[in-house]
């Protein structure tokens, strides 16, 4: 660390990654409506946020174990057709509270064309939120996860106890992987009905 009569420590939650804060400084000057977007190892967090002095109201949230909980969703919790689904329904539910706009918040994650940080933003989208973004670089397929099930149907063929293994969550819930995107739009259908 360093020491002398100029050095500033910086503020903790900068020190530990967790908060640019002048990305925040710039979201709070604008008054922006943020749709705040988290992954974990496990799960997809996401967030419509608004700024107040006291703390960050939040708006609406989606959490992707609801996926499962709510919905019947199968498939993992952290996946780009998960991570689509839970942008899709955050938007639904932003919508009902009378949210129509807002900024895309993706923290401290480095922005990767295709990435799951856009795949919830491009969900929130479909859904009627406008959020100004550019080229997002995904597939349709990948939102659906043909791509996942084509893996799987190969690795099946190639090497069951490999497919058994990898895909062993996938079985228990009752999925074959290879019938992930037909899956995928049962979900989103029972999210568009209005199960939000």
């Amino acid at each position: 660390m360093a020491h002398g009569p100029n050095y500033r420590v910086k503020y903790r939650r900068r020190r530990e990654g967790k908060t640019n804060y002048y990305k925040r400084y710039t979201y709070i000057i604008n008054n922006a409506t943020r749709l705040v977007v988290r992954l974990t190892n496990k799960y997809v967090i996401a967030q419509i946020a608004k700024f107040n002095p006291k703390g960050d109201v939040i708006v609406a949230a989606v959490h992707s174990m609801e996926l499962a909980k709510k919905f019947g969703w199968k498939g993992d919790l952290n996946n780009t057709p998960a991570a689509y689904l839970t942008g899709y329904l955050l938007g639904v539910r932003a919508l009902k509270a009378g949210i129509k706009e807002g900024v895309a918040d993706i923290g401290l994650f480095v922005p990767v064309k295709g990435s799951r940080i856009f795949t919830v933003i491009k969900g929130a989208i479909d859904a009627g939120l406008s959020i100004p973004v550019g080229d997002l670089g995904i597939k349709e397929d990948r939102i659906k996860g043909v791509h996942i099930a084509s893996y799987a149907q190969k690795l099946e063929a190639e090497n069951p106890e490999l497919f058994k293994r990898l895909f062993s969550k996938y079985l228990e819930r009752g999925l074959h992987p290879k019938d992930l995107p037909s899956h995928f739009e049962e979900i989103l259908n029972k999210i568009k009905s209005g199960g939000a």
